[in-house]
């Protein structure tokens, strides 16, 4: 391993390009700063031209130059990561599925511009690379649908989620010939979904593959956008639907006892929450109970 301190040295020299007021910079002496050069060179090869007034890059030394900016970055992440007693700086991760994301998303901007020491990284994925993302250590805080069983993660109900009928303004869905007339917007989880809700609306309909299927988008923020122009109706989940910018243009129809899916929120077991990621846990929850009916 490289000393750390020989690359510091070298990364500045080669932003300065100037050994004297590359020391001048790390607090140390010319010779020292030739010294930790010279070391480098012994171990990797010419790093540098030396010219008059002007130091210039060996393709070893660009190469050597990118690596130590690698190792301070990561070491940044590092300390931010290992901060868990500062809830105002560090890295916020979280890994959730895409309709809960469509408002967390803001939600989690918002904190960040309260506190802007936080960084924020967000990522939108089904159940299963969910689970895998946290037990991979890739994010802190997750979201599943379901309640994984797995020991190494800890498991809590976070939000419930009911499930709607969304169409078109001012369209009006008394009987099952309404829907046929209107035709699905399908999504990956659409069929399910609707087949799930419509039974309790339209109990003994012929089924979700009977209706004419009008479009198809696999990004959730778009799905309501053909049911908006008036294209066809949907199921989705309620946070979907509340994200979706105009609101003035889709109707939800009410479908009786509510059809509700459960969001946990997960982590792994073996180790504590950071400060920062405990309140902002708390922060999104406050935040969806406010947006529940």
């Amino acid at each position: 391993m490289l000393n750390p301190q020989w690359l510091r040295t070298f990364t500045t020299l080669a932003e300065v390009r100037h050994f004297t007021r590359s020391a001048d910079r790390l607090g140390l002496t010319q010779a020292a700063v030739s010294q930790h050069v010279r070391h480098l060179e012994a171990e990797l090869g010419p790093l540098l031209i030396r010219r008059p007034r002007q130091l210039e890059l060996t393709p070893a030394g660009e190469a050597l130059l990118a690596y130590a900016q690698e190792v301070a970055a990561a070491e940044q992440r590092l300390r931010l990561q290992l901060s868990e007693s500062d809830a105002e700086h560090g890295e916020i991760s979280l890994i959730s599925p895409g309709s809960i994301g469509l408002v967390l998303y803001p939600a989690l901007l918002d904190i960040q511009q309260a506190s802007p020491g936080l960084s924020v990284r967000h990522r939108f994925a089904p159940d299963r690379e969910v689970v895998d993302a946290i037990l991979g250590n890739r994010y802190e805080l997750g979201l599943t649908s379901s309640k994984p069983d797995d020991p190494r993660l800890t498991a809590r109900l976070f939000a419930e989620e009911p499930l709607e009928l969304v169409v078109p303004a001012g369209y009006e869905a008394h009987a099952w010939a309404d829907l046929v007339r209107l035709g699905f917007i399908d999504h990956p989880d659409g069929q399910a979904m609707a087949g799930r809700l419509l039974s309790r609306r339209f109990p003994g309909h012929p089924g979700i593959r009977s209706l004419p299927m009008r479009g198809f988008s696999n990004q959730v923020g778009l799905i309501l956008e053909p049911v908006a122009r008036g294209l066809g109706f949907t199921v989705l989940p309620r946070y979907a639907r509340q994200a979706f910018a105009r609101q003035e243009a889709i109707s939800v129809i009410e479908c009786g006892r509510p059809v509700v899916d459960k969001l946990w929120l997960i982590h792994r077991a073996e180790w504590p929450l950071s400060s920062r990621a405990r309140q902002v846990a708390e922060t999104l929850a406050a935040r969806l109970q406010r947006l529940a009916p």
